[in-house]
Order: structure tokens, then sequence, then C-alpha cells
């Protein structure tokens, strides 16, 4: 818990450096050409005791605010299929907006906030959510460290007690089993993880047809001219963790399920988690070999010539819920703390 503190106040003190390095004008380089941003929960923050996903989640207020920011800052509001055409005109800088794993509240909260604002968006989906064969099990994980003072848990040698009493507690359990799910096989670990879940009356099945859109509500998101749905394989496990074969046919089938809602195929492509770990240089190519013409990680960055490299490869900054301040989504605009 004091790590976590020291390290948010480390973060805020570099935002609040970078915001005043970008008002003198120093740097003015590492905006590049703008920036694509990663968004997961829009909604009014929930009151909880124990909120480990709180960085996956910002307010209607503070979206509002950003985007609010970014239109005074100069930014242009670009769709994510149309990148490569707003970077060919070089008119200024961009701004596209992405938003990972079609949570109901993309509907409810986020999308009356940018049609305000005249700004398109992206979804990325995962047709096991949409179908309700799969599970969140980071939602899951909260709600059953967040309702249970005591676990009973295997991690590979024989059941163990987990104390979830404290808060503390909680967290240290929820980083020991977030760490079970990516260094064993994935569908195994959720598998294990919904088992204990509903042994102790929390259901991962009604979590995701809770919290996130089906077809009809994708549909009704995607009337408005402003949203647009991209792929974000079925399973939302790690692609760089799958076999070649696995991973192709997990990203052919999201494609194709997007395609059944929208009638299109997405021309734009998601890697689930997309950190270094997540995503590999087989994985680019088989996003491109697969017909996508832009595909985003969760590295971050802004559209350096660097980083548009590879169109595969993008990065994104994220719109922190621990960091919801204007100024500092200016901050992460400039680039400057990614120098």
């Amino acid at each position: 818990m004091i790590r976590t503190v020291v390290r948010r106040t480390a973060i805020t003190g570099g935002l609040e450096l970078a915001n005043g390095l970008r008002r003198t004008g120093l740097m003015a380089g590492a905006r590049g050409q703008g920036a694509i941003f990663t968004l997961h929960h829009v909604r009014p923050k929930p009151l909880r005791a124990f909120d480990p996903n709180a960085h996956l989640e910002i307010t209607p207020a503070f979206l509002d605010a950003a985007l609010t920011t970014l239109k005074r800052d100069g930014y242009r509001f670009v769709a994510l299929e149309q990148l490569p055409e707003a970077l060919a005109k070089c008119d200024g800088p961009i701004a596209c907006f992405t938003l990972d794993d079609g949570y109901r509240d993309n509907l409810d909260h986020a999308l009356p906030v940018f049609a305000r604002h005249q700004a398109p968006f992206t979804v990325f989906v995962a047709g096991g959510f949409v179908d309700r064969t799969h599970t969140l099990w980071w939602e899951t994980l909260a709600n059953l460290l967040g309702a249970n003072d005591i676990l009973r848990f295997d991690f590979g040698n024989g059941a163990e007690t987990l104390c979830t009493g404290t808060s503390v507690e909680k967290q240290v359990a929820f980083n020991r089993l977030a760490a079970f799910v990516h260094d064993r096989d994935e569908a195994q670990a959720i598998t294990a993880l919904n088992v204990i879940a509903l042994e102790c009356g929390v259901d991962p099945l009604a979590l995701t047809d809770r919290l996130t859109l089906d077809d009809v509500g994708l549909r009704r998101l995607t009337e408005n001219p402003l949203a647009s749905l991209g792929a974000h394989t079925i399973s939302h496990r790690s692609v760089a963790r799958l076999e070649e074969a696995e991973a192709r046919r997990e990203i052919h089938q999201s494609a194709l399920r997007v395609e059944a809602i929208t009638g299109k195929r997405p021309l734009t492509f998601a890697y689930p988690y997309g950190d270094a770990q997540a995503v590999s240089a087989r994985d680019h190519r088989l996003v491109a070999d697969l017909g996508f013409t832009l595909a985003v990680t969760t590295r971050p960055g802004t559209l350096v010539e660097r980083s548009l490299s590879s169109l595969h490869a993008l990065p994104r900054i994220s719109l922190n819920g621990h960091f919801q301040r204007a100024r500092y989504v200016s901050a992460l605009a400039s680039g400057i703390p990614f120098r």
C-alpha cells in the first residue's frame, strides 16, 4: 500500500513537471502528430471500500473536461479508422479515442459526452463478452475479494488460505491472483477463479452480462455515426502467449463477430492487455495478414515518427482514473512524460 502511494505521488509529480515544461514550450517535439487515448469505464464514481480496478474508470465529467482541454489545445478529433489519412494531411495535432471491452457505460455515459463534443470514438469488443461465454476476471476478482474476508485457493501446490479482511490484504491477494492468471495457462486460471467465485456467491457470467453490452446494445451504440467497433479477440487472452494458430483464430473470429453486429468488417484491432508481454512481432504480422489496417497496444506514447513505424503496433495514452485533472491530459498529450 505504501509503495502504491509513493508511485502515484511520483507520477503526479511527473505530470505536474511535464505540464510546466509544456507551457514553456520546451520539448515541443515530443507531442508528435498527436495521440490515441485509451479508456475503459466511463461512469459516475461508485462507492467501494475496495477498488483495485479504479484506474480503469473515469467520470463523465472528467471525460468532458479532457475533450474540452484537448480542443482548447488545438487538437482535431479523428476517428481511429481515418488516422492514416489525417496524419498525411499534417494539419495540426490529432486526438483519437478508444474504449476497450465494450462496457454498458460506454453507451449510457460516454456516448453523450462524445456527442456533445462531436468526437468520434472506437469501442473494442471481445466476442466472448458479447455472447456471455467468457468472463472479465479482473471484475470477478474485485467482487470476490470485496465480499470475503477469507478465501481458499489452489495456486498449484494445494489449497491455501488467503486472509482478505483488510484493504491491504485484499490488494495483496488481488495482485497474487492476477499474477496467477498471467503466469499460467490463462483459460485454465480463469476457470479456476470462476469456480471459487461461484462457491462464494459471485457469478462471473452475471457480471459479464451486467457490465458489458450485448448485440442489441452495441447496435444501439453504433446507430450514432460517431461510434465504431473494433475487434478485441474472443476470450480477451494475451495473444502473445497463444500458439500461432489459436492466436490467428481468436483474432479472425473476433473480426467476424464484429462484422455480424455492424454489417462490415472492422479495420481496427486492440490487443488484450496490450503491453510488451501480451503482444509480439508475430501478432503484429497476424493482424496485418488478417486485413486490419491499424492495431493499438497499451505501450504509452504519442504519435511521433518512431511510433508510426508500424501501424499495427500503435501506442496509446491511458486516461487513468487515479489522475483525473484536466491539466494532466495536456501533460500526457505533450508526450513529455514518455521521454
